[in-house]
């Protein structure tokens, strides 16, 4: 009987460890799928210990501000992931790795995204949310937007928070794009800058030559009125003296 109460406190125990979840999280089926749900509770990191079966998992309405790599490893089967209303200002290369293949929906509205390198969705297939974010509308956007796939009805909210151009402000990213090129206008930028710099360096070349120029000038014109200065029999000689240094 002793044996047997305690394999059963085992096996509870067991069962315990297995469902338990980060604080604040819980666990739902929605539409046969495994849900965790961490809305809300208070996270500033993506949890380590969320169940490596879970197929949606919801962490909307936190305080993350950092997606580090390799973030959901452990997450292979999952399909729909939310990070919206936080805080994310940063997303490393291969934040995403482990979900490209099964993934298809990826909400990462209302952060803090400013500039996001391409490559951090490099082969991800799943439907991406970017609306609601202070983008700096620049080449660098532009990429972005060529390498994922929006969700439907999101791309309206991508806007302008900033942009070398004061008047782009306020608008929509995409509907400017359909009008302007910006990596075109940044590469015209670019290289009127190397342009503007190499114009700078020949420049002070050209300066310090007529500098250096007009200095061997001076030093001349000064020695020969030293030279005129001299009696005629000391002018002489130093003239021969010179004549022969020269020689």
């Amino acid at each position: 009987m002793w044996v047997l109460l305690q394999s059963f406190v085992l096996i509870a125990f067991c069962f315990h460890s297995a469902t338990t979840f980060p604080k604040g999280c819980y666990h739902a089926e929605e539409n046969g799928y495994k849900t965790i749900r961490c809305s809300n509770a208070q996270l500033v990191e993506i949890p380590k210990d969320i169940p490596n079966d879970t197929r949606k998992l919801f962490l909307d309405f936190n305080h993350i501000t950092f997606l580090p790599h390799d973030a959901f490893r452990n997450l292979p089967l999952l399909l729909e992931l939310d990070l919206s209303h936080n805080a994310i200002t940063r997303m490393e290369i291969g934040a995403f790795r482990g979900l490209l293949e099964n993934l298809h929906s990826l909400d990462l509205s209302s952060n803090k995204l400013v500039s996001v390198n391409k490559d951090v969705f490099s082969n991800l297939k799943a439907k991406v949310n970017l609306s609601s974010n202070p983008w700096l509308c620049d080449c660098k956007l532009q990429e972005l937007i060529g390498k994922v796939d929006l969700m439907v009805g999101s791309s309206g909210g991508i806007v302008c928070d900033s942009s070398a151009q004061e008047e782009h402000v306020g608008k929509p990213f995409l509907q400017l794009i359909t009008d302007m090129d910006f990596c075109s206008v940044y590469k015209r930028t670019t290289d009127i800058a190397m342009l503007v710099t190499m114009f700078g360096w020949f420049a002070m070349v050209i300066s310090y030559l007529v500098y250096y120029v007009r200095q061997n000038q001076e030093d001349a014109r000064r020695h020969l009125e030293y030279l005129k200065s001299l009696p005629s029999k000391q002018r002489k000689s130093e003239e021969s003296s010179t004549i022969s240094t020269v020689v």
